[in-house]
């Protein structure tokens, strides 16, 4: 069973909004002549990164919910553009919307057993919300309907 990271996505209001800034990232890296990749850095390295790397993903909170995942594909050391040492955990590029699920504000990331992780969006359920417009479903998020 897969062990998956819950983290704040702070600053970015909609699924769309995360899309353009790793877009960005990506850009910036490849104009810099380094090798681009998506990583989130963090102050502290998962313990139990086995576990995260068979199957895990980064579920990211957007606004109080729940929205969206990644899969985790490799942790690295490395260094903060202050210079300071952080762990890098890096992601795949396909971002994965889920059902959406609160979850209220929280330091740092968390661990998220498989059996609590949202289902993917598009996973086949009779009220399947993928086949929804984002907007359509941000505003309905917005509402408190979904």
């Amino acid at each position: 069973m897969a062990l998956h990271i819950i983290k704040l996505c702070v600053g970015v209001s909609a699924i769309e909004d995360l899309a353009a800034w790793q877009r960005e990232r990506i850009r910036e890296q490849k104009a810099r002549g380094e090798k681009p990749r998506l990583f989130h850095a963090t102050l502290q390295t998962p313990k139990r990164q086995k576990e995260l790397l068979d199957g895990g993903s980064l579920y990211w909170v957007i606004k109080g919910t729940i929205q969206v995942r990644q899969k985790l594909v490799g942790f690295e050391e490395g260094q903060k553009e202050d210079g300071s040492p952080c762990c890098r955990m890096l992601l795949d590029a396909k971002l994965v919307p889920v059902r959406p699920a609160p979850r209220r504000a929280f330091q740092g990331w968390r661990y998220l057993s498989d059996d609590d992780a949202p289902e993917d969006l598009g996973s086949g359920g009779s009220d399947d919300l993928a086949a929804l417009p984002p907007d359509m479903r941000r505003a309905l998020l917005d509402l408190g309907l979904i």
